[in-house]
């Protein structure tokens, strides 16, 4: 993946500046036929926009409740199957390519240009094409889904 991230700050006069200019290089993968770039983060909410840490170099394993990522995700055709449920509410955009999004057995398909909101349910991104689809996800903290007084925890 090649992508490109500017984040703007201010000098100490408080003018508009550009911080970073910079291609990506924190790519990881976490299975087969997958890879993201986390672009930024935020440790509190509201975010902080004078901390002058760099927003892509923090532990985003694991997500506590004032957190907040921007991630850049590829998945190449076959991607590994991975069912799971975030604490989290995703804005996502498929960027480029198609993919399935399967929930508890129920298959949407989604195209370029397509945006989903994730709400805390449990879903895996299926590949069945033969070009790789690229997704940003912006992920904001969330209470887990308690129905019936059974709290549908994150996992996976």
């Amino acid at each position: 993946m090649k992508i490109r991230r500017v984040v703007t700050g201010h000098d100490p006069q408080g003018k508009a500046v550009v911080v970073h200019d910079e291609m990506c290089s924190n790519i990881i993968s976490r299975r087969p036929q997958h890879h993201s770039i986390v672009v930024w983060s935020t440790g509190q909410f509201p975010v902080d926009n004078q901390d002058p840490a760099n927003g892509n170099t923090r532990d985003v394993s694991v997500l506590q409740k004032t957190d907040t990522v921007f991630r850049i995700v590829q998945y190449d055709p076959g991607v590994a199957p991975r069912n799971h449920r975030t604490e989290t509410i995703d804005y996502a955009i498929v960027m480029s390519g198609s993919i399935d999004m399967d929930l508890d057995g129920t298959t949407v398909h989604l195209n370029q240009g397509d945006v989903i909101v994730q709400r805390g349910t449990i879903h895996n991104w299926i590949n069945h094409g033969n070009v790789p689809c690229v997704i940003a996800f912006i992920l904001i903290a969330a209470n887990p889904v308690n129905l019936d007084h059974q709290t549908l925890q994150a996992h996976g």
